[in-house]
């Protein structure tokens, strides 16, 4: 919330408007007073990285009532306010709209008992413009996918739970965990996908999950009893505050518990999270979202006027969308109307479109098929998988192994994990993977399969073609799955153009962008991008910590990226930095010297008004200027023509950006394009095998001595749109064949041609 104020306040300065901070919400705009204040640039430093909202928030009994609504309309136009932008929920959304609706009547009573002029009435209090920012841990407000503080409450969730994993391990418990939400199951699910939990309770979707038991406590038992008997120490289980049971009775973790002990006797704990979850520093996403969002909102007001219906701005993907207010407000309450009539499907299906199809990944990730699955595949069309890693280690890559793996098995499919990329499938370093093989693999960063950047190419110091073609043969490949970076793009790039003399290629081949940089063209996200933001972000606020106890002090942060600036620009936006150096602008003399000034202005203001002198950092993408402006020289640039006025340090952050827990969007993105991945695979080979069955073509692929038992369908696809780069574009995932996306990728620089989404943010960092 602190960053969509920052934002707000400071995109309004920056457009002539005026802005003021209303303390404790409504019930500040019903008090007045110093309870109102004008804000301006220096009010607002330094309060991106602090949890809750600097500007206070309280429910307002008054504002409920014509005349509180009365006291508050009399305070805005003495103010000369004539638009509110509200950061709340559904209630305090609706609140502002029925403000609005009874603005006109309650301007006019205050002119007839004389407590504003005739003028006040006909200027300021002519119309009031409202825009609705979400703000809401719970992510239950419709027509967005996410709303402002629920990536933040995410993470101080998947911290927790963690923790009780490790302790879970260690004393073979079980734990029932109770995370918020009220009615909407959205944190309690992506927590369990994040995790890896057992089971997940949700207000939505009451349980029995399946229909193979009778209730939930039977469907719940197997599971665990199951799991504990294939190995595993720990039991987690996940309770949305708001789940109910078929019959809509609250289910509490202490039934569940009891239910644990009684069965299956074993060691049970409950864990209630509260208000930890609340509370914390803000996710990178989070300032990103309340950032973005909050700049969207101001231009609204300025956009909005009599006829427009009062907006509320939201978010799809990265792209920033604006709403009616009142039909988001109006869509989100009836889900608990679907709810309360029992209509669990419905409910479902107001939720955001990726909520069902999380919940279907992680059912059938979790659930391990002891009875045939009714999405099962026949003998005849169950596919040898090869899964593999290319490329830097990068957040999520495991988690997106696991799922895939998982949901491969459940459906009948054999998965093939190659350690250490194609040189592992080469070299016969390759295994059949099971259910326990990928247990436990959501929570872990870097790369369990290993990898590297050797990859196929026709070329002399790359793996040679011909042989891995062969290596395709004896392992009898029927689809691949590479996860990577931008070497997992080229290395299916090549594979693809190797078709017409090597056939073993002909297979449904998908990259899964897995990179740091976000460099891969054909998505606009990668696995791993979003960890690094907040490792990026957490370094900054810590420098920035440093700098501003030093007083006069400036670092250059050095980030990673290659020659693409998405880190520099995203994390600079979400850190508060004063700029940040990317390749896509480039850097010289003159954009030095601008910057100097700006700060030498900046601190000699800072000591004409005895203000305390504020740490600042620049952010430096490691490839811009690499030849003469490197980190140590910008610095040393800084310094000199500082002329003594502030000091200038760096900052190299390195490999730090790449290691560490994977955050939990990560986690969540690697699951759902994981299951993507799966679903695009067995349809393009299925769509070749039922090609061959209705030509009455029964070949098989002729079996190695390495594999004589297996008999496989014969899987053919030479087409180019078999070989394709999955990602996510606007709303959308998109699977664009990587012999199209070669045409719009420049590869010597090792990203897009396109001029990518977020470079126009540099503008709205500055």
């Amino acid at each position: 919330m602190n960053a969509c104020v920052r934002a707000v306040a400071r995109c309004a300065l920056a457009r002539c408007c005026i802005p003021y901070a209303v303390l404790e919400g409504y019930q500040g705009l019903v008090d007045g007073g110093d309870k109102v204040k004008r804000v301006g640039w220096e009010d607002l430093r330094g309060i991106m990285p602090l949890g809750g909202t600097v500007i206070g928030s309280a429910r307002c009994l008054p504002f409920r009532s014509r005349p509180g609504r009365l006291a508050a309309c009399l305070n805005m136009v003495k103010l000369g306010i004539d638009a509110l932008i509200v950061v709340g929920g559904d209630g305090s959304l609706t609140g502002a709209d029925i403000l609005r609706a009874e603005w006109a009547g309650l301007v006019e009573e205050l002119a007839k008992e004389g407590k504003v002029t005739q003028e006040e009435a006909t200027g300021v209090g002519a119309e009031l413009k409202i825009v609705g920012l979400v703000g809401s841990i719970d992510n239950d407000m419709a027509m967005t996918d996410i709303t402002i503080g629920a990536n933040t409450s995410l993470h101080r969730i998947c911290e927790a739970l963690d923790s009780i994993v490790s302790t879970a391990l260690s004393h073979q418990r079980a734990f029932v965990v109770e995370v918020m939400g009220r009615h909407c199951g959205w944190l309690a699910l992506m927590a369990a996908i994040a995790v890896g939990a057992d089971w997940v309770f949700l207000p939505e979707r009451p349980p029995p999950m399946t229909s193979r038991y009778p209730d939930w406590e039977s469907e719940m038992c197997a599971l665990l009893q199951r799991n504990k008997e294939m190995g595993n120490r720990k039991a987690l289980i996940i309770v949305c505050e708001g789940a109910i049971d078929q019959s809509l009775q609250p289910l509490k973790p202490e039934k569940v518990k009891e239910v644990i002990e009684k069965r299956l006797g074993l060691d049970t704990r409950v864990t209630t999270l509260g208000h930890i979850q609340r509370g914390g520093t803000p996710s990178a996403y989070d300032r990103f979202l309340a950032t973005v969002q909050g700049a969207r909102a101001v231009d609204a007001v300025l956009e909005a006027n009599p006829t427009t219906m009062s907006p509320m701005i939201g978010m799809s993907e990265n792209q920033v969308t604006s709403v009616p207010l009142m039909e988001a407000v109006k869509t989100t309450k009836e889900v608990a109307n679907c709810v309360s009539r029992k209509d669990f499907a419905a409910a479902m299906d107001l939720r955001d479109p990726e909520f069902k199809h999380a919940y279907d990944a992680y059912i059938e990730s979790t659930l391990l098929a002891d009875a045939p699955l009714s999405n099962s595949v026949p003998a005849t069309h169950r596919l040898r998988v090869g899964i593999c890693h290319v490329g830097a280690p990068a957040g999520g890559m495991n988690a997106a192994t696991r799922s895939a793996v998982r949901l491969l098995l459940n459906r009948g499919h054999t998965p093939l994990g190659f350690s250490n990329g194609f040189q592992g499938l080469v070299d016969g370093d390759v295994k059949t993977l099971n259910w326990q093989d990928v247990n436990g693999w959501t929570t872990r960063g870097g790369s369990e399969l290993g990898t590297n950047r050797v990859q196929p190419a026709p070329l002399p110091e790359f793996l040679e073609l011909g042989l891995l073609a062969y290596s395709f043969q004896k392992w009898g490949l029927q689809a691949l799955l590479v996860i990577g970076g931008f070497e997992g793009f080229t290395s299916v790039l090549n594979l693809s153009r190797a078709r017409a003399l090597y056939p073993a290629f002909c297979i449904p081949i998908i990259h899964l962008p897995a990179t740091v940089s976000n460099n891969v063209p054909g998505t606009d996200y990668s696995l791993g991008s979003d960890t690094a933001l907040n490792a990026i972000v957490e370094a900054c606020d810590r420098i920035k910590l440093s700098a501003a106890a030093s007083r006069k002090r400036v670092f250059i942060v050095e980030v990673q990226g290659g020659e693409c600036g998405y880190l520099a620009t995203l994390g600079g936006l979400a850190a508060g930095a004063t700029t940040s150096y990317i390749p896509e602008e480039g850097l010289n003399l003159a954009r030095i010297q601008t910057d100097i000034q700006h700060l030498k202005r900046r601190y000699i203001e800072e000591d004409q008004r005895g203000i305390a002198n504020e740490g600042r950092v620049i952010l430096r993408n490691e490839a811009v200027g690499a030849k003469t402006y490197t980190t140590e020289q910008l610095a040393n640039i800084i310094r000199d023509e500082a002329k003594g006025l502030f000091d200038a340090r760096t900052a190299v952050l390195g490999h730090l950006q790449q290691g560490g827990v994977p955050s939990p969007l990560d986690r969540c993105r690697a699951v759902r394009l994981a299951v993507n991945c799966v679903d695009w695979l067995e349809r393009v080979a299925f769509e070749s095998l039922e090609k061959k069955l209705n030509g009455s073509n029964t070949d098989v692929n002729r079996d190695s001595d390495d594999i004589k038992s297996t008999r496989r369908p014969n899987v053919y696809c030479p087409d180019s749109d078999t070989a394709c780069v999955i990602g996510i574009r606007g709303a959308q995932v998109t699977y664009s064949p990587v012999e199209s996306v070669a045409g719009e990728t420049n590869l010597t620089k090792r990203k897009a041609t396109m001029r990518p989404w977020w470079l126009e943010l540099q503008g709205l960092t500055r």
